[in-house]
């Protein structure tokens, strides 16, 4: 890295996904400027020979900043759609019948092909299909081999291949299409540091991403399935962080629904040490609007109340007329209202008890003990980067810099609460790992002269999972001007 670079004033991070309005390198470096921490690349547009461009000037951007940037691909997933119509398009009308089968014959006003073999393998009497984003309800009547019989209950215009979403059916259908599997291997080689999986139901659709993946970048779940709801705290162990993709909740459940749903899923996210990310039209009016509107505001700042890790750009600053806007107007709400006295307060909640280990007292001590002494910042060493985790976990008064020989380490930190990540060489004794916590508190101007800082390490150093020493010191001022050793170690 060439330089250093001062955190940011706020903890929680700020995720912009890119596309036509953001592609270019120059757009790109703008939205870091604006506030963008992390970049999320949507495999679900566009051929991957365009993507390596993205990767790539992230990368670049990375090198001149002197920052680790974390990048999330996120992966398609099944798509469920119906056929198409003789004529383009149909009408459905309520209460009229409707069929779904088997035969690609194009369909008309009384039937169409529904291609996909495991909705009528899971389909039951009563459940419902929606479709077209939830326009359109049928509800199921009867299942007879290839044959449904269903009932419309809201009617309206239906055209060739639209989205169907079956909210009331576990369907036998793995989240990874042959697709998601090309682009997860394209992701890895490119150096994705997230990947995010579509389409969980249950935690066993995590396993084989996880297997794919090879410990090559960190697993991120969506959470946009009823179904997925019902094993909450399952899916979560399998994962390495959530998404709360309120798009596809808001279309399958009802939207009163969602509010709460994305309460449970932040404070069990939160429970469980896993960093998880509220998502979908945050700001959605911007992508026409330099301006929000107040109700958008109020949801970012609601999510920043209940202390997320990150929230969430999507066509806001992919595709949108004002994405450098977009990150400015997110990272000004997140900024102001964690300047709110009452914030620390309202992180907390939610309760994160520790697990009996020695790893979890201390981060937590580390904590109670930065909030007694007026430490500037906690200071962690980490190689895997679960000791970050841990100490991101109890959302603490101060920032937490997180000092890693491992780069990927750095870059899949970024999601984390409060994080400023580091990456710099392994130290081999304690008074080593004291003055280099000084200095890189000084340089990263996380620290001045006279503050006191909260360290938390592991002895015997290089030895991931040993975090068993919790130590706090004072910062003078000549701690950079005393150091002889060669830069950025």
């Amino acid at each position: 890295m060439t330089q250093a670079i001062s955190p940011r004033s706020r903890k929680v991070r700020v995720l912009a996904t890119l596309g036509p309005a953001s592609d270019t390198p120059e757009m790109i470096e703008r939205l870091f400027v604006a506030g963008a921490d992390a970049f999320r690349i949507n495999m679900s547009h566009g051929d991957q020979a365009s993507k390596i461009p993205l990767f790539e000037a992230i990368r670049a951007m990375e090198k001149r900043i002197g920052r680790p940037t974390t990048i999330l691909a996120d992966l398609q997933g099944p798509k469920l759609r119906v056929g198409k119509f003789a004529e383009g398009k149909i009408i459905l009308r309520t209460g009229h019948e409707f069929i779904l089968d088997r035969d690609p014959t194009p369909g008309d006003e009384t039937r169409v092909e529904l291609p996909h073999r495991e909705i009528f393998e899971a389909a039951h009497p009563d459940a419902r299909l929606l479709l077209d984003d939830g326009k359109l309800v049928l509800r199921v009547v009867s299942v007879a081999g290839d044959r449904m019989t269903t009932i419309v209950e809201v009617g309206g215009p239906l055209s060739n291949s639209k989205g169907l979403n079956v909210p009331d059916m576990v369907l036998p259908l793995a989240a990874l299409t042959d697709k998601d599997r090309s682009d997860l291997a394209f992701a890895v080689e490119q150096g994705a540091d997230w990947i995010a999986l579509s389409f969980v139901q249950r935690p066993e659709d995590l396993m084989e991403a996880r297997r794919l993946i090879g410990g090559k970048a960190a697993l991120l779940a969506k959470i946009e399935k009823p179904s997925a709801i019902a094993r909450l705290d399952e899916i979560m162990e399998q994962c390495d962080g959530v998404m709360v993709a309120r798009g596809d909740l808001g279309v399958e459940l009802p939207p009163q629904s969602v509010p709460p749903l994305q309460k449970r899923i932040v404070e069990t996210a939160r429970r469980l040490g896993r960093p998880v990310i509220v998502a979908t039209q945050m700001l959605e009016s911007m992508i026409d609007s330099p301006s929000p509107t107040r109700a958008e505001v109020s949801d970012v700042a609601t999510a920043v109340y209940d202390g997320a890790d990150a929230i969430m750009l999507s066509a806001e600053s992919a595709a949108g007329q004002w994405p450098v806007e977009s990150v400015a107007m997110m990272n000004s709400i997140a900024d102001a209202v964690e300047r709110d006295p009452a914030h620390g307060d309202r992180v907390h909640f939610t309760v994160t008890h520790p697990d009996p280990t020695t790893a979890d007292a201390l981060a937590e001590a580390a904590k109670n003990i930065a909030r007694t002494v007026s430490a500037a910042a906690i200071i962690c060493f980490t190689s895997s980067g679960s000791t970050a985790r841990r100490i991101a976990r109890e959302r603490p008064p101060v920032p937490i810099m997180g000092l890693t020989p491992r780069l990927e380490t750095a870059r899949r930190l970024g999601l984390l609460w409060g994080m400023h990540a580091v990456q710099t060489r392994d130290v081999e004794s304690f008074e080593e790992m004291v003055a280099k916590a000084k200095r890189m508190a000084l340089r990263h101007h996380i620290a001045t002269a006279g503050d006191r800082v909260v360290l938390c390490a592991g002895v015997p150093f290089k030895t991931p999972g040993s975090t068993n020493v919790l130590h706090v010191v004072t910062i003078v001022g000549d701690e950079l001007t005393s150091y002889r050793g060669p830069e950025g170690g």
